[in-house]
């Protein structure tokens, strides 16, 4: 009833101010120049009329909502990805095959070769000298005996030649280069972890054959001004007398895979390392098993 109440008093508005009431009645207007212009005529409706009006029902159609109409599937892929997974996300790679020979000297782990899962070399000692960290007696103090013992001759004779050198990094766990793999790739990115740290498995230094070494002239930090400093040059003149190479030369990242690393030195024992120093090439190539990048 309230409804129809409003919709009667909205339609009365609209239309008085649109049409004369005598319209509204039914009756004809008196023209001011007629000569009927001295009758009274009524203005109003009468009461019948107006009832009748009011009484008038009027529908009132609600508009229902449109439905959205769902888009068409498309073969298309989104412009940009809808994983949150980061663009730089480590792709997935293939299974590297697995050395079969671990504990050998001259054992070529890289990007092609693998240790065996959970390698870890029976003989790790820690060698008689100067860390870049002190007398921490950690995993990364650590080598395998004769590549210790060789690291201590190594030492000692650039000591008497006035060059101090220090250890900072032998020995690492598959743990412990996975999560140092996983830190690089959040801080850098994939791209560029892969050319300095190794994936989990495929480390040098967990073969215990390998130390970073460094110096005070570079803070005991490993950086490529090593190369130009005292310490750097002396290593890579005289490090194969001592059974050990440069792994990972300038100017052969297309073969090692990895870039330039002055302060990374690998033992392989004094004949081989002679060789490889005499020809300029690398353990890979040594090796025959040169895959270039």
């Amino acid at each position: 009833m309230i409804k129809k109440l409003l919709i009667g008093s909205s339609c009365i508005a609209l239309l008085a101010a649109c049409s004369p009431l005598e319209t509204l009645s039914g009756e004809e207007p008196v023209m001011i120049s007629s000569r009927h212009s001295s009758k009274s005529p009524e203005l109003s409706p009468t009461k019948e009329k107006w009832e009748g009006f009011f009484n008038k029902e009027v529908a009132v159609v609600e508009e229902e909502p449109e439905e959205e109409t769902p888009a068409e599937p498309t073969d298309e892929e989104p412009s940009e990805p809808v994983t949150g997974e980061p663009s730089d996300a480590p792709p997935e790679e293939e299974a590297i095959p697995v050395v079969a020979n671990p504990t050998a000297i001259n054992v070529m782990v890289n990007k092609f070769w693998a240790l065996p899962d959970g390698y870890r070399p029976p003989d790790l000692i820690r060698p008689n000298v100067p860390f870049s960290f002190g007398n921490e007696n950690s995993d990364r103090s650590k080598l395998r005996m004769e590549a210790a013992e060789a690291l201590e001759m190594m030492f000692a004779g650039a000591a008497s030649e006035g060059i101090e050198l220090y250890a900072r990094s032998g020995f690492r766990s598959f743990e412990t280069q996975e999560s140092i793999f996983k830190n690089e790739i959040a801080t850098y990115g994939y791209e560029q972890a892969v050319l300095y740290v190794a994936r989990p498995g495929t480390s040098e230094h967990q073969t215990g054959l390998t130390m970073d070494i460094t110096a005070k002239s570079v803070g005991l930090e490993l950086v490529e001004s090593f190369e130009n400093t005292a310490e750097g040059k002396w290593l890579a003149a005289n490090a194969h007398h001592y059974g050990f190479i440069l792994r990972y030369p300038k100017g052969k990242t297309n073969i090692t895979g990895y870039a330039f690393e002055p302060w990374h030195y690998r033992y392989v024992g004094v004949d081989i390392a002679t060789d490889i120093f005499n020809r300029g090439i690398t353990l890979e190539e040594y090796m025959g098993d040169v895959r270039e990048f």
